[in-house]
C-alpha cells in the first residue's frame, strides 16, 4: 500500500529538518578553531536560516502554521525582561 503525505506533513517535516540543521551548523561554527572553516559554517548557517524562513513563510501563507498577533502589553513585557539582562560594555 502506498503512503501519501499531505503538503502540511511534507512542509512540517522540512521545517523540522531545517530547525535541526541550523542547530547543528550553529554548534559546528561554535566549535571551529580555524577561521576559514568557521566562516564556511557561518555561511551555511545563514543559508539554512534562509531556507527555514522560506519554508515557514510557505506554511504560514497556506494556513498550516498560524501565528496569533502579539498583544502590545506582552511585547513590552518581553522587551523589559530581556533588556534587564543585557549590559553594554
Amino acid at each position: 500500500m502506498e503512503e501519501i503525505y499531505t503538503e502540511k506533513e511534507i512542509l512540517g517535516d522540512a521545517l523540522n529538518t531545517e530547525k535541526n540543521a541550523t542547530a547543528l551548523y550553529n554548534l559546528s561554527a561554535n566549535e571551529c578553531v580555524h577561521e576559514n572553516l568557521r566562516s564556511t559554517m557561518m555561511d551555511l548557517l545563514q543559508k539554512e536560516h534562509e531556507i527555514q524562513t522560506d519554508v515557514f513563510n510557505q506554511m504560514h501563507t497556506m494556513g498550516f502554521y498560524p501565528t496569533p498577533a502579539a498583544e502590545s502589553k506582552k511585547i513590552q513585557e518581553a522587551k523589559t525582561k530581556f533588556q534587564c539582562g543585557y549590559k553594554a560594555v
